[in-house]
């Protein structure tokens, strides 16, 4: 087995909600998507980062002392301060810190390690039709170590599902495709100028590449992320409702709003660009449901 390496942020183990039956997911580090809304900001960058957790902080200093780079200040009130551009994420202060106030999202791991935590579960994805997903961050943001995750995988005999933006070149998601047997499409925005707003990126490659998916006959479900006051209108729904009867009409799962990821923002010292966003009440989910339903689609939340 090459000693193919990658940055993994997480492995979750019977997942539940990551593909078909109970699955292995394994979340890669990277995207080239800068969503507003991102839950999993740790995802974003593909190195190490160090989370901060103040408020399980001592005070100690000893994180201070052991620092190689410097990056930790005391302020004058004796709270801490991180050098974000100094902090190389080596996790010398996670291991000597007694309060567990810190930790570092992202490992370096070879595509044994990986395997080798995903074929534990593999009774259970026998008995229950599961297998494994490749999310992120964006999984394809490191295709090599996906490629050959992929392949091993398939090789072992497990159902592979692949979670993706699809903001990636052709010529390098096809290969990768090849060893999926089902796609979880995300569509973030399907107004071209709101997209770029929200994510940073054009959307037109991303609709390009699910329809390219769609014609390879690659089963897909698409899941849309619902954000209150970004794309929650009637012409955003109905938006969204056309986009996948232009592809064949495949199931939309919809992931509501919710604010879980804000103590993470925190922790690396980001701001959170929607923390007066409040989540969706369960009618308003409802009303969504329905009105794509409307469409004759198939829809989940």
């Amino acid at each position: 087995m090459e000693q193919i390496k990658g940055y993994v942020f997480d492995i979750q183990r019977y997942s539940i909600h990551d593909g078909p039956g109970i699955r292995s997911t394994v979340f890669l580090k990277g995207c080239p998507l800068t969503c507003i809304w991102c839950a999993n900001p740790e995802s974003q960058k593909q190195v190490p980062q160090l989370m901060y957790l103040r408020h399980l902080c001592s005070q100690c200093y000893k994180c201070v002392e052991i620092c190689p780079n410097k990056s930790i200040r005391i302020l004058s009130d004796g709270s801490l301060e991180i050098d974000r551009d100094l902090c190389v994420g080596c996790g010398f202060c996670v291991d000597i810190c007694p309060a567990e106030a810190r930790q570092v999202s992202g490992k370096l791991m070879s595509m044994e390690e990986v395997i080798d935590v995903v074929k534990k579960d593999a009774l259970f994805y026998k008995n229950s039709g599961g297998g494994v997903t490749f999310s992120g961050g964006e999984a394809t943001a490191q295709p090599d170590f996906l490629f050959s995750l992929s392949k091993e995988c398939k090789k072992l005999g497990f159902h592979t599902a692949l979670d993706t933006c699809g903001f990636v070149i052709w010529d390098i998601l096809e290969p990768i495709l090849e060893y999926v047997d089902l796609v979880l499409f995300d569509v973030k925005q399907t107004n071209a100028k709101k997209h770029q707003q929200y994510t940073g990126v054009s959307n037109k490659l991303i609709f390009k590449n699910a329809k390219r998916i769609a014609v390879k006959n690659i089963p897909i479900i698409l899941r849309a992320v619902l954000i209150p006051g970004h794309n929650d209108s009637d012409e955003d729904v109905g938006s969204l409702a056309q986009f996948a009867l232009d592809l064949g009409g495949p199931e939309i799962n919809l992931m509501p709003y919710h604010k879980l990821g804000l103590k993470k923002y925190e922790s690396l010292d980001m701001k959170y660009k929607l923390a007066d966003a409040e989540p969706f009440t369960e009618e308003k989910i409802e009303l969504i449901r329905e009105q794509i339903s409307n469409y004759g689609l198939t829809v989940k939340v």
